[in-house]
């Protein structure tokens, strides 16, 4: 079973924590139903954005899923904003400057690239930082030795437009090609980890290259039609999704007669990133159901016809708006981001932007660990109150053995 069911990771920044409870839960029940073994109880990981970085740590560790998992929530468990982006006064100045020159006298520095931002935040940390926890050199080694069956990592093309799933998957895996997105092979790098997770204008986008030459890849949630495929593409019969964000969010109420304000720079910000990491994944799971759907129509000799398959899908997405709980921890980041972030219009106190506040974009750049062990803490939840699905989905027999969760301090 473990060759074929794939795990699928999605973006959203800081939010990608709620994943690493999920895991916790999943890592844990395996071992109360007794398949503590050390092997994954997956085949392939599939990842997008923070989910790429996640995924990829999975299957570095694929020879020892609990060890992987314990150490992913070490990670998470003990964020800072610098660990992910200079978060200092000093950087940020600096890269206040430099906008606000583009911005006043880009007519006539033009011709002067070097003066050009390229982004609002530095993650040169992230880098550092991969290269310490992801051992994504052991992926290719694992594949042969029979642990792993693939990683992809997705990313978008500035350059060419279109929307690239790296693949390791030895020498077994055909590319593929539809309309503006297509395959690469791998070997996948940390370099591939930060083209994926480059969220557009707040991280820089990485050079990658592809087709003999290079081109500068950003984050890979944007036009990411069909985030479900690359696992799909890659044999997957099974799939566990784990999303960071409602598929429908409550409307915010507005009292009858009321005039909303002008939005802030934050919440349309944050709400263009809602929906470059929401609305593709949501379009992609009713597509898949409605193939499923059609296909139990058929007739077991029209579906041997058929070109497509049933695939069994098990998907998990918050409980409670990160947004609201983002408000709530604004106040953990560095005082200079919390400055840079005023002038953005995002207000302490306020809601998140489920409720006319301005949390989502806070969401996505709040690596402080009270943020991130609040909502590993949500996933762990979610997935435990979904206990007995999860055993279904992995053909586990559970004897309602208590859960003895991995301790991260």
């Amino acid at each position: 079973m473990t060759a074929t069911t794939a795990l699928v990771l999605t973006g959203g920044g800081a939010r990608a924590a709620y994943q690493v409870g999920v895991l916790q839960a999943i890592a844990g029940l395996r071992a109360a139903c007794g398949h503590g073994h050390a092997a994954a109880p997956f085949g392939i990981f599939s990842g997008t954005s923070a989910g790429a970085i996640n995924a990829a740590a999975l299957a570095s560790g694929a020879d020892h899923f609990d060890h992987a998992v314990r150490r992913m929530a070490r990670a998470w468990a003990h964020f800072h904003a610098q660990q992910v982006y200079h978060a200092d006064s000093l950087h940020l100045m600096r890269r206040g400057a430099h906008w606000l020159t583009l911005l006043s006298l880009g007519w006539a520095l033009a011709r002067w690239r070097h003066v050009h931002p390229h982004s609002l935040l530095n993650n040169a940390p992230l880098a550092q930082l991969l290269q310490r926890l992801v051992p994504v050199q052991r992926v290719p080694q694992l594949i042969r030795t029979g642990h792993l069956r693939a990683l992809a990592v997705t990313a978008s093309s500035y350059n060419s437009g279109q929307h690239v799933a790296f693949i390791d998957a030895g020498d077994a895996q055909a590319p593929w090609s539809r309309s503006l997105r297509k395959s690469a092979r791998g070997p996948i790098t940390h370099q591939h980890l930060l083209a994926s997770s480059a969220i557009p204008l707040v991280f820089p986008a990485a050079p990658l290259p592809i087709d003999g030459h290079t081109e500068y890849f950003g984050d890979g949630s944007m036009r990411q039609t069909a985030p479900l495929a690359p696992a799909i593409h890659l044999g997957a019969e099974r799939l566990l999704v784990v999303g960071t964000s409602r598929a429908h969010e409550p409307p915010a109420p507005c009292p009858a007669g009321t005039r909303q304000p002008y939005p802030a720079l934050a919440q349309v910000a944050g709400h263009a990133l809602s929906n470059i990491f929401l609305d593709a994944l949501s379009a992609d799971i009713e597509h898949l159901q409605h193939i499923n759907q059609l296909l139990a129509l058929l007739t077991p000799e029209e579906r041997a016809r058929s070109p497509l398959r049933p695939l069994q899908l098990l998907v998990f997405v918050p409980s409670q708006s990160l947004d609201d709980i983002a408000a709530r921890h604004l106040c953990d980041l560095p005082r200079s981001m919390r400055a840079l972030l005023g002038a953005l219009g995002v207000e302490a106190g306020q809601p998140g932007a489920g409720n006319g506040g301005n949390g989502a974009l806070v969401s996505y750049l709040l690596f402080e660990r009270g943020y991130t062990r609040e909502l590993m803490a949500l996933g762990r939840s979610d997935a435990l109150a979904r206990r007995g699905e999860l055993c279904a989905f992995f053909g586990w027999c559970d004897a309602g053995n208590p859960l003895r969760l991995a301790c991260y301090a």
